[in-house]
């Protein structure tokens, strides 16, 4: 991925992030859950995203949507693998649009950004998570993105992976 990607015509740039960006990517994913109305959820820290987003053993790569020189949208992604399709897939963890420019397509360029990445990386397919109340499920959809009725998703906590630890 290259540090600076083009100008989209509606005048939204799209970027991968650098060091220097782990202010707007924590302001933006606390924006996130405040939306989402999860702030109680959101603990991580700027220290957090440095240590594991950028470096040699990253866990994560992040794009950030530029207009009229500032940042206005980030999508956070990383590698997954279908052992049952045996092939790799991009998990988009976060995509966040600043609402002063939704309804410019930063959201649209910020995922099409990454199947771009995952095309030259040989990645089979993109997936993500979304609340039920999120209105951006209509451009999921328009995408081509599909609700997978049939999954669940589950999560193990740290206290409680200790408590199961412990049994």
């Amino acid at each position: 991925m290259s540090a600076d990607l083009a100008l989209e015509p509606n005048g939204v740039s799209i970027r991968e992030a650098i060091l220097e960006d782990a202010p707007v990517m924590h302001r933006f994913l606390q924006a996130l859950a405040d939306y989402q109305d999860a702030s109680q959820y959101f603990h991580s820290n700027e220290e957090d995203l440095v240590k594991h987003g950028f470096g040699p053993d990253r866990q994560f790569e992040t794009l950030i949507a530029m207009f009229e020189d500032q940042p206005v949208g980030l999508a956070i992604f990383h590698r997954t693998f279908s052992t049952w399709e045996g092939k790799a897939g991009f998990f988009i963890q976060d995509l966040f649009v600043d609402e002063s420019v939704r309804g410019k397509m930063v959201g649209y360029h910020l995922v099409k950004e990454i199947a771009c990445i995952a095309d030259a990386r040989d990645i089979d397919h993109l997936q993500l998570n979304v609340v039920h109340a999120n209105p951006a499920r209509d451009f999921y959809n328009k995408v081509g993105f599909h609700h997978m009725d049939d999954l669940l998703t589950y999560r193990l906590s740290k206290d409680k992976m200790d408590e199961f630890l412990e049994t």
